[in-house]
């Protein structure tokens, strides 16, 4: 098996890397939104660190139910 290394202090993501990404987000966001289309990432970089925004269309918030 391949392992994966992340590499620290970089100043920007791959295609492939944001790909890879976008689509862990897009999992994460069906279980909670009706998307609408692909998300889009964009990431700054600031005096801190980074600034990361995920943006998507939703056509609605589903309904969810509490855990038993």
């Amino acid at each position: 098996m391949k392992a994966t290394t992340i590499l620290l202090d970089r100043d920007d993501m791959s295609d492939f890397e944001r790909g890879l990404f976008l689509k862990d987000v897009q999992r994460v966001n069906d279980e909670y939104f009706e998307c609408d289309g692909e998300p889009a990432l964009e990431v700054t970089r600031t005096e801190d660190g980074f600034l990361v925004c995920v943006i998507f269309n939703a056509r609605r918030i589903k309904s969810l139910k509490r855990p038993l």
